[in-house]
């Protein structure tokens, strides 16, 4: 099955794709800061917001489109004929998936910020010039800032074109960051300064700890109320009266047990 991650590197892949259950991981020389969000949600499509319209397309299968708009329903290459009850599910279910916009862009920039912010400070503790290397993390998130307003809003998503900002994004200042950690274990290695970096080893996961921890639960509130949206809609889906010409239900999203959550 294809998935769904709402992670760093396509912060917002929650939005946008297949969803699957999936946590949210964030890793920084050893330390693992796992912040537990789970969707129990999965889907064959891949989900698209418009102005108009929410869009769902995949490659294979049958049916390849589905469109909701104000209440009626396209599939494939004409609109369907929906009663009075689908009509309002419909509405709701794009209402929903419309408000959950906001949020799901913010858990994007959160997500990403934390992300830069671990990795920034690897690559500036063994940089010999710190105050560069995290004005370098600046631009990036700014970049990736711009991206998500650019990408998400309540009649704008579309997965492919923010997963490529942000992977233009992060490509841009990820070599430089790697640069500055080889850079600087090539120095010690050569005036054998090594005992600076066993130093800083040793303190490394403890300043990512100081980075990350206050903006976790945050992070992690959002991310579960994301995931009672996403549930929201599936349970929408699920009540669905309308069916394809073979008499299967429409089933956009697929919700499995939920998980036990704090």
């Amino acid at each position: 099955m294809a998935r769904m991650t709402l992670a760093v590197g396509l912060v917002l892949a929650l939005a946008c794709g297949p969803l699957a259950a999936q946590s949210v991981k964030i890793t920084g020389s050893g330390s693992n800061v796992d912040i537990n969000a789970e969707c129990n949600i999965s889907s064959d499509y891949e989900f698209h917001l418009t102005e108009r319209s929410v869009v769902y397309t995949r490659k294979s299968g049958v049916p390849k489109r589905v469109l909701i708009r104000d209440g009626a329903l396209f599939i494939d290459d004409d609109w369907v004929q929906v009663g009075a009850a689908d009509a309002a599910r419909l509405r709701d279910y794009e209402r929903g998936a419309r408000d959950a916009m906001p949020l799901a862009q913010k858990i994007g920039r959160d997500a990403a910020q934390i992300a830069l912010a671990a990795v920034g400070e690897v690559a500036a503790v063994f940089s010999n010039d710190p105050a560069g290397t995290r004005a370098k993390l600046d631009e990036a998130r700014k970049r990736i800032d711009a991206r998500l307003q650019q990408a998400i809003t309540p009649t704008r998503f579309s997965g492919d074109a923010l997963g490529r900002g942000i992977g233009e994004a992060i490509g841009d200042v990820l070599p430089t960051f790697i640069g500055d950690v080889v850079g600087g274990a090539l120095r010690a290695a050569f005036t054998g300064d090594a005992s600076r970096f066993e130093r800083i080893e040793g303190d490394l996961d403890t300043r990512i700890e100081a980075i990350v921890a206050p903006r976790k639960a945050e992070l992690e509130a959002n991310a579960r109320e994301f995931c009672r949206r996403m549930e929201a809609l599936g349970a929408i889906d699920d009540a669905l009266e309308y069916r394809l010409p073979d008499g299967r239900p429409l089933s956009l999203l697929r919700v499995t047990a939920k998980a036990a959550r704090d």
